[in-house]
C-alpha cells in the first residue's frame, strides 16, 4: 500500500525560511536558531489545530491572546505551567517571525501590536572576591586535572568568556606573552579579551603538565584517550565545564548557587566595582548594544557609593 504524501503546511514552509534567515542573514548561533524552532513549532501546531483553515495572514490580536492564555496554561514535563519570562520567550519568536514576514511582503499582524508584559527584573548573581578565592582554594591542584579546572576558573574570571567561547579555545590561540586574545563570540561578532597575570600563571602551568600534542585548550581526563582529528574528541564539552563548576560550588559552601554565567557577571561587577566605565565592560563582554550592559549598573558602582558617602547629609 502506497504511504500517502505528506503534506506541510504554508507556516511550515514560512518558519523554515525564517530560520534559514536566521542562520545565513543574521548569523545566529545553533542554539538560538533550535530555540527559535522549538518556539515556533509550538505556535505551528497550536495555530494548526485552533485556526483550522487559517493562514498567517488571518492573525488577530484576538488570536494572539487566546495563544497567550494556551501558553500561561501551557504544563511542563515536570508538571509545572511555564514562568511568565518563559512566555515572553514564545511571544517574542513569534514577533520576530512576523517582523520577518512583513519584511519579505507578507501580509500578517503587525507584531509592534503585540505588546510584552512586564516581568519581575531578575536578580543579578555575581560572587566577590573572597568567594572566588574559596571556589579556586577548594581546587586540589596536585593533579594536572585539578591544575586544568583551576585554569578554567582563573581564565573565565580573568576574561568574562561565554561557556561556549571557552569550549571553543584552541592552545595555541591564547598569546600569554601579551596577555590577549581574539575571540569570536555571539553573533561572529570578534573582541579581544585580556589575561590576569593569575590566569596566565595558571594557563601557563597547565599547559606545560600537557604531555599531548591536542588542539582544544581544555581536554578532558576521563573516558578512552581519542587522538584522531588533533585530539578534537577530547575537547571538553560546555556542559562537562557546567558540572566542573557546580563541583567546586558545593565543595566551597559559597551560599550562591553558581553558575558558568556567574562568573562572567562576576567579571563585569568586578570591573565596574573598581571604575571602569561601562562601555568599556561592554566591549570586553561583547556585547552589541550597551543596554544588555547596564544590568550591572544597579549592582554597585564605587566612584557613585564614595561620593554618596561623602556628600549625604544621612552619613555621619
Amino acid at each position: 500500500m502506497d504511504k500517502l504524501p505528506v503534506v506541510i503546511s504554508e507556516l511550515s514552509v514560512l518558519i523554515d525560511q525564517f530560520l534559514e534567515y536566521l542562520e545565513i542573514e543574521k548569523n545566529c548561533s545553533k542554539l538560538t536558531i533550535r530555540d527559535y524552532r522549538h518556539y515556533l513549532d509550538i505556535f505551528n501546531k497550536w495555530f494548526s489545530e485552533v485556526c483550522k483553515g487559517k493562514n498567517i495572514s488571518d492573525l488577530d490580536l484576538v488570536t494572539v491572546r487566546k495563544y497567550r492564555v494556551f501558553l500561561a496554561n501551557r504544563v511542563d514535563n515536570k508538571g509545572l505551567t511555564l514562568k511568565r519570562v518563559t512566555q515572553n520567550y514564545y511571544v517574542i519568536a513569534l514577533r520576530s517571525f512576523l517582523r520577518f514576514l512583513i519584511k519579505n511582503d507578507h501580509t500578517t499582524l503587525e507584531p509592534s501590536k503585540i505588546d510584552l508584559p512586564k516581568t519581575e527584573s531578575r536578580s543579578l548573581k555575581f560572587l566577590e572576591r573572597e568567594q572566588i578565592d574559596r571556589l579556586v582554594t577548594a581546587i586540589d591542584t596536585s593533579k594536572e586535572e585539578g591544575i586544568r579546572d583551576r585554569a578554567i576558573f582563573e581564565l573565565l574570571f580573568s576574561t568574562g568568556l561565554r561557556v561556549s567561547e571557552l569550549v571553543r579555545l584552541n592552545h595555541n590561540q591564547i598569546n600569554l606573552a601579551r596577555g590577549e586574545f581574539g575571540v569570536i563570540g555571539k553573533g561572529g561578532r570578534a573582541r579581544v579579551v585580556f589575561v590576569s597575570d593569575r590566569a596566565e600563571e595558571w594557563v601557563t602551568r597547565y599547559l606545560k603538565e600537557r604531555k599531548d600534542k591536542f588542539k582544544p585548550l581544555f581536554i578532558r581526563y576521563s573516558g578512552r584517550v581519542i587522538e584522531d582529528n588533533a585530539g578534537e574528541k577530547m575537547r571538553l564539552t560546555a556542559r562537562s565545564i557546567e558540572r566542573i563548576v557546580k563541583k567546586y560550588v558545593r565543595q566551597s559552601r559559597i551560599p550562591v548557587d553558581a553558575t558558568v554565567h556567574t562568573l562572567r557577571h562576576s567579571f563585569a561587577t568586578d570591573l565596574l566595582t573598581n571604575g571602569a566605565d561601562l562601555r568599556s565592560v561592554q566591549e570586553m563582554l561583547g556585547h552589541k548594544n550597551i543596554a544588555t550592559t547596564q544590568i550591572y549598573t544597579h549592582v554597585t558602582n564605587k566612584q557613585l557609593r564614595d561620593v554618596h558617602k561623602s556628600f549625604h547629609s544621612g552619613n555621619k
